[in-house]
């Protein structure tokens, strides 16, 4: 018993010491300093605005994600955007100089912080607007960026801009007979076919100065052409600084000139200026205006500066037909994700055109185009692959428009960089993608019958 009692007594002895070094280490605890956690405030690394008529955007490229709210007043237009999580910067007082005098959405913007942490933006507007305001995740170059889209309230109709661009053309002309005489009579192609791919005229009916198939054709053939990237969206940049987006828009102003100067044709530029368009609304603008041809014009790029050449491209039903093709199809259908598409405000009618409901019939039109392309490409420089390549293209998915991306030179390719800035070869290519297009419908006069 007494045993049993001496050993009671060490056991409690152990557990008041033990309490005892727990009762120290939680007042040395409570003696030790608190600290506030101090929360990261965001950092705005970069400000950029790219003012255009269909729409005017701002981007504020951001260090971490922050969300805001804004409004929009009346007496007069402004519009109000609340940034949480900010402080002001160097950055964002730029965002005020940033502003063109020539933006037709944007008349001034003032920039100041409205509360801790809280950074406000007021626009003063020239129009009433329908923004769309988003966040973009990083990709790229880019960080996490917050996107200000100001759109009219009533957008733009492609056909009103067409027709204003293009007063001097008559529904009732005959574009064939037109193109056919304007190919003779153009001063602009220095690059002739070879005999052999000329086609011969339609057959001369025995009424004087008309042709069998003259009067079945009362419209005028609209060419889209269509200037890859724009706007947050460079496109690919060569070693001396060439960015694809510019080059690409020079050479498509350039096609379009030669078209609207071809009788019988009109051209219609998807974007004509730097600005982002996404890829289903360039598909949509075409079928908008009625199309009868998309041409996408980019410029190449690769890991090997020594790859180079032109390249033309179509849809695929079933596959890329190789693996560079492949490729490139995955980086171009990127530049939604690099210019910047609010997802949640996508059409559902606009986006089923990303559909795959192409015909056999539009790939294998398209696929005439691009080797009546090919043929003249050649003879500005050289050619990347003689043969027309199939992949995934999202931009070529008009399931009634033959369908074609061009890449006229490789931008990676330093001596192709070169030609693609100078304007004398912008104009070569244009030339021999006009003269392709035209050869097209003289070679396949059915294409531009009336229905």
């Amino acid at each position: 018993m007494a045993k049993q009692t001496a050993n009671q007594s060490v056991t409690e002895q152990s557990g008041q010491a033990s309490r005892r070094k727990l009762l120290q280490a939680a007042s040395a605890l409570l003696c030790l300093p608190v600290f506030p956690k101090m929360a990261h405030a965001a950092s705005v690394l970069a400000v950029r605005t790219w003012p255009a008529q269909e729409y005017t955007r701002v981007t504020l490229e951001l260090d971490s994600e922050l969300k805001a709210e804004h409004f929009t007043l009346d007496n007069p237009h402004r519009m109000v955007v609340d940034i949480d999580g900010l402080t002001m910067n160097s950055a964002l007082d730029k965002l005020v100089n940033n502003i063109k005098p020539n933006d037709p959405y944007i008349s001034s913007l003032r920039v100041g912080q409205n509360r801790p942490n809280v950074v406000r933006i007021v626009i003063d507007l020239r129009q009433p607007i329908a923004p769309q305001v988003f966040t973009l995740k990083p990709i790229g170059d880019y960080q996490y960026r917050l996107v200000l889209d100001l759109y009219p309230t009533v957008a733009q109709d492609p056909i009103l801009a067409l027709l204003k661009d293009s007063p001097d053309i008559m529904e009732g002309d005959d574009p064939l007979a037109q193109i056919i005489e304007g190919l003779g009579q153009s001063t602009t192609p220095a690059i002739e076919p070879p005999p052999a791919a000329r086609p011969s005229p339609p057959p001369v009916a025995s009424a004087p100065g008309r042709s069998t198939q003259r009067s079945r054709r009362q419209r005028t053939l609209t060419i889209a052409i269509d200037a890859g990237h724009g706007g947050e969206d460079p496109g690919a940049v060569g070693k001396g600084g060439t960015y694809e987006k510019d080059v690409v828009l020079a050479i498509a102003k350039r096609v379009k000139s030669r078209v609207d100067a071809t009788p019988g044709m009109r051209g219609y530029l998807t974007r004509d200026g730097d600005y982002f368009v996404p890829l289903h609304v360039r598909v949509d603008k075409a079928r908008r205006v009625k199309a009868d041809l998309f041409i996408s014009i980019h410029a190449d790029a690769f890991v090997r500066p020594t790859a180079g050449g032109s390249s033309a491209y179509v849809l695929s039903e079933r596959g890329a037909s190789s693996t560079a093709a492949r490729w490139l199809a995955k980086k171009e259908n990127a530049a939604d994700l690099i210019g910047g598409v609010n997802l949640g405000a996508t059409n559902k009618n606009v986006a089923a055109i990303l559909i795959d409901m192409s015909t056999s019939a539009q790939i294998k039109d398209s696929k005439k185009v691009a080797q009546s392309l090919l043929l003249h490409l050649e003879k500005v420089y050289r050619l990347h692959k003689p043969q027309v390549e199939q992949a995934a293209f999202a931009v070529l998915r008009a399931p009634d428009i033959p369908s074609v991306l061009v890449e006229t030179a490789f931008i990676s390719n330093p001596k192709e960089e070169r030609l693609l800035r100078s304007s004398s070869h912008q104009d070569k290519f244009a030339q021999a993608i006009h003269l392709g297009i035209t050869n097209f419908y003289t070679a396949n006069p059915h294409l531009a019958m009336a229905d």
